[in-house]
């Protein structure tokens, strides 16, 4: 049966520590490790304190930005993602999530070439440390700076072309749970999925991306991950929520609602 973790983007204002306890104790199995919070700590540190709490790494995030669009270069954003995938593969994390930036002035080609660089040099490694790399496609109003991608079946063709198990794609519902074609094409999809991040939505796609709680906005969240697992999809399932209206003092009814709704979601009829 498919496992939830928890993003540790959503507790926003909680430590890793704040984050460790409040998952285990509202009994979650994962955890989905995000570097920003982990910089606060060494690596040892990190990886010690997550495996002393029997939470499983479902998911880094995040390297990328092979486009500049951050302001590095190619070889300044490959160096980060081999440090990056050193740590997922200590964290015995399932995949590392990837953003390759977004076009930043240039045409469509030479930024898929940028990209192909970047991979080029990091699929023997993710290979070595035994670590998936997962692109994430986003809503072309999201997507930004953060990736020039921004069609699941196009990420997947793109995919398809390096031929490696080490290189799929995060389905991240808040940007693709509304298409109708998507649920048309789930088990041509599910092979390339490396992690699915669950969100609802309410308002328009937009570059805040503002999600809210399972259940509660507009997608039919209920359809998607019963049709997931029905076309064969084993992975783990990541809640990644965004957005003001979720403070630290609701984080622990947070945790508790949607572990609840997966479960609810997954119950035998």
């Amino acid at each position: 049966m498919p496992t939830l973790s928890m993003n540790e983007v959503t507790t926003f204002r909680w430590s890793l520590e704040e984050d460790i306890r409040g998952y285990v104790a509202a009994g979650y199995e994962g955890i989905g490790a995000w570097r920003h919070k982990l910089a606060d700590y060494s690596d040892e540190q990190a990886v010690d304190l997550i495996a002393e709490s029997g939470l499983r790494v479902t998911n880094l995030s995040w390297a990328g930005g092979f486009t500049g669009s951050d302001g590095r270069s190619l070889d300044e954003g490959v160096h980060d993602a081999t440090q990056a995938l050193r740590l997922a593969g200590a964290l015995g994390a399932g995949c590392l999530v990837v953003y390759p930036g977004g076009r930043n002035n240039h045409i469509l080609t030479h930024a898929e070439r940028l990209l192909t660089s970047a991979l080029e040099q990091l699929l023997d490694f993710a290979a070595d440390v035994e670590v998936v790399l997962a692109i994430e496609p986003m809503h072309p109003a999201c997507a930004g700076e953060w990736t020039f991608l921004t069609e699941l079946e196009a990420t997947v063709a793109f995919i398809e072309r390096f031929n490696s198990p080490f290189l799929k794609l995060v389905f991240d519902t808040y940007h693709f749970g509304h298409d109708r074609a998507v649920f048309a094409n789930l088990a041509e999809l599910v092979p390339h999925i490396g992690i699915v991040h669950l969100a609802d939505r309410m308002k328009p796609h937009g570059i805040d991306q503002e999600r809210c709680p399972l259940g509660v906005g507009r997608l039919e969240l209920t359809a998607i991950v019963r049709g997931l697992v029905e076309a064969g999809y084993v992975g783990d399932f990541d809640v990644e929520l965004i957005g003001p209206q979720l403070e630290p003092s609701e984080y622990e009814s947070l945790l508790r609602t949607s572990l609840e709704f997966f479960e609810r979601v997954l119950a035998p009829a």
